[in-house]
């Protein structure tokens, strides 16, 4: 059936005439509904709005009952209206109230028609409403009245968002378009922030929907398809990307979407409905994008990832923006939302502005996440569709503490996290104030906290923290934030200022503890089934030898004339510590004879990370100088978790009988053999695992420097012979099913220990 009116591309300069009228939000949407049903020659045309409790209200009509506006309403999955909503997906039906799913509501008087297309309203994946026509025959509309609707429909989303519909609602009953959201997310880093949005991959705003000249449209988008593939093919033909790799499989991955004829098709029947090549984009985009998100399929929804970046490039083409906006521009509170992101993206942002992050992506122990703990800064990933929840300027509330984003949130609210966050700043005056205080339980027991480091960002924390040196620097960072190998100079430039920055005070220098997940981009990645016990760290520094020579050579050099620690990672027999100390005396040879100044002492050591060592310590703490305990990754090999697998991850306590019997072992061993121990693992960054740690007998951890001031706190306040009796006790009986983090929470309640 043909419109009567001229098609669909009339009612969008019709549409678009109506929207510039300087009349009220509900006579807008009236004459818009007039106009559709007009031209699709519709008997019915009416607009349902989601609102904020999750219900669909009918906000106009042109056929049904005028008096059911803002009456009828509709749970989210009820009815056919429902339908569409929750799967956002058009319905198309020659007989409505044939379908299982057809609920009758005698006030909007639509008994009488029978065929029924429905669209959803739909905005960066989200859905805001649904569009509906309706005639009294049975029919089926024609692809063309479909495509005319959903083009349609994405104008109406855009006035949605804008908040112009929030006059006509009741107080409960708002568009859930532009009214405070609740989502929740897994904890990257701990604190709270409050502050506006900033999109790492910023939404083009397009502010022209309708074509004028509809053959220079799709004169353009076919440019911006082709320019788009050359740069593609450009990028896989360059040198540092021909060998191979997981960012080659990424960029084939998005040649063959972008030669896709399905792709391209879709994008052309977008432009033929009226629309301009970037919105034409915009509605392929956000169509894909609301299916995909339902879709329980990984793969599909990894794919949907590179479609997004995908659309994202041919969307900067189209209006002329080669790189996101300038961030410089940046509001001073910003708060970054972003699908995924490195920790070299992270680092280009003002860091005196940047107060958050959120990721669709990420877990406590990614890259990003270790570099956003640097930073100060609170984060949460796993967050679903994190850049399609907001808006950039909106004001947004990031938890850090219980994992709860708060996006455009109530003034009750932002009062409450105002509150807290001005307690969390008096608390940490509190802690500044023991910055130069020993560190000493009540009972006269010495601990030393250390910091862990890894980044130049991270030096002015040994001073801010009172802290007794650095127990872990993470040379890896260095690599990982860098777009190419560092040189040895730049190596050796870091590491000179890092031993600078701590004077008198020691670091250790861990060796570079690469590959598994810690996948470098101008590297080679291996693919392995099981990466995390794979070729990483010392493994793979012992195999590229000249990798692990130009990190020692570098922190020699460095060290010349100084106190030098030097640590491998992952190491799982003695041999291999052999092997590994071989080259750091082989580079001492080398720099003897050319005259350079050597170290005054170097200590060597290991992690104790993979459990087939802890068999091995009698024989390997009679050849190293100190052990450093590495509970993240120890912890997940005793269990067999991979700890960047949220759906395990939480599943054992770090606080069972077994791995702390195992820490026990260590330190006693250690202290037998007169070799230092420490523990540089998260566990040490809790109060309570700080209070487990002492308990088992550790005397030097290292930990956060966020963490620094509430696990120093507890110390002070501890008498560390009470907590030792007790670990004995729980450790020696039968665990059972005893928690022992029940029984180290209840001691600390009845020491008044702050957890």
């Amino acid at each position: 059936m043909r419109s009567a009116s001229g098609g669909p591309r009339v009612l969008l300069r019709r549409l678009r005439e109506v929207m510039a009228e300087q009349v009220s939000a509900q006579e807008r949407l009236d004459k818009i509904v007039v106009l559709i049903a007009a031209n699709m020659v519709a008997e019915v045309c009416s607009t349902y709005v989601l609102r904020v409790d999750n219900t669909l209200e009918l906000y106009a009509t042109e056929g049904l009952n005028r008096d059911a506006v803002h009456r009828t309403v509709l749970n989210a999955h009820e009815g056919l209206v429902g339908l569409v909503a929750s799967e956002a997906t058009p319905l198309n039906l020659n007989d409505a109230q044939s379908h299982p799913a057809f609920a009758f509501r005698p006030e909007t008087g639509e008994e009488i028609y029978h065929s029924f297309l429905g669209v959803p309203i739909l905005r960066a994946g989200n859905t805001l409403g649904v569009l509906v026509v309706q005639n009294r025959a049975k029919r089926t509309y024609v692809e063309e009245e479909v495509e005319a609707l959903q083009t349609t429909a994405m104008v109406l989303a855009e006035m949605i968002a804008s908040g112009e519909l929030s006059s006509l609602a009741e107080p409960g009953a708002e568009p859930a378009a532009r009214h405070s959201i609740h989502k929740t997310g897994a904890i990257l880093s701990d604190g709270i922030a409050l502050g506006h949005v900033v999109l790492h991959e910023p939404r083009v705003v397009i502010t022209n929907y309708i074509a004028e000249d509809l053959p220079k449209e799709i004169k353009r988008l076919d440019a911006a398809l082709t320019k788009l593939r050359a740069d593609l093919d450009r990028m896989l033909e360059r040198g540092d990307v021909a060998e191979g790799g997981e960012h080659r499989d990424v960029l084939e991955a998005y040649r063959m979407f972008a030669n896709d004829h399905g792709w391209s098709h879709k994008l052309h029947e977008a432009v033929a409905t009226g629309l301009t090549a970037e919105a034409a984009v915009e509605r392929v985009q956000s169509d894909t994008r609301a299916r995909m998100l339902r879709s329980t399929d990984p793969y599909l929804r990894d794919r949907l990832h590179d479609l997004e970046d995908l659309g994202h490039r041919l969307m900067r083409q189209l209006v002329g923006q080669d790189h996101a906006p300038s961030r410089e521009q940046m509001p001073d509170n910003a708060i970054l939302i972003a699908r995924a992101m490195g920790p070299a993206a992270l680092l280009d942002y003002d860091r005196k502005k940047l107060r958050g992050l959120v990721l669709e992506e990420g877990t406590a122990n990614s890259h990003v996440s270790i570099v956003a703990r640097a930073l100060g800064i609170p984060a949460l990933g796993e967050v679903a569709n994190a850049p399609g929840i907001a808006d950039p300027g909106d004001a947004i509330i990031v938890d850090g503490t219980s994992g709860s984003i708060y996006i455009r949130p109530s003034q009750e609210i932002e009062s409450a996290y105002a509150e807290r966050v001005r307690f969390r700043a008096r608390r940490q005056a509190q802690y500044s104030a023991l910055r130069d205080k020993p560190c000493v339980t009540r009972d006269g027991v010495k601990v030393d906290l250390h910091i862990n480091a890894g980044l130049i960002i991270d030096l002015p924390h040994i001073d801010d923290t009172g802290s007794a040196g650095i127990g872990l620097f993470r040379t890896e960072l260095q690599f990982m934030v860098g777009e190419s190998l560092p040189r040895s100079s730049d190596q050796l430039q870091l590491y000179r200022a890092v031993l600078d920055a701590a004077g008198p005070k020691p670091v250790t220098f861990r060796t570079l503890d690469i590959g598994g997940d810690k996948a470098l981009p101008y590297m080679e990645t291996v693919v392995e089934e099981n990466p995390a016990l794979g070729w990483r760290a010392i493994r793979l520094g012992l195999d590229r030898p000249g990798l692990l020579r130009g990190q020692i050579r570098a922190l020699l050099r460095a060290g010349g004339g100084r106190a030098l620690r030097i640590m491998f990672p992952m190491i799982s027999e003695v041999a291999e510590f052999d092997q590994a100390k071989a080259i750091i005396e082989r580079e001492l040879t080398y720099l003897r004879q050319h005259g350079h100044a050597l170290p005054e002492r170097i200590d060597v050591g290991t992690m104790i990370e993979v459990p087939a060592l802890i068999y091995q310590l009698d024989e390997l703490l009679k050849k190293v100088d100190f052990v450093s305990v590495g509970s993240n990754d120890l912890f997940q090999f005793l269990f067999a978790v991979d700890r960047g697998n949220s759906k395990v991850s939480d599943r054992f306590d770090t606080l069972s009988a077994p791995i702390l019997r195992v820490l026990r072992e260590i330190v006693q061993k250690g202290d037998a053999a007169r070799r230092h121990v420490s523990l540089c693992g998260e566990m040490a960054s809790q109060p309570i695992g700080a209070l487990a740690l002492v308990a088992l007998g550790y005397r030097t951890l290292s930990l956060s420097a966020t963490a620094h001031g509430p696990v120093k706190a507890l110390i002070l306040d501890l008498d560390a012979k009470k907590a030792e009796a007790l670990m004995s006790k729980l450790l020696d009986a039968p665990s059972g099913s005893v928690s022992i983090r029940q029984k180290l929470t209840e001691f600390a309640e009845a020491e008044g220990l702050s957890l």
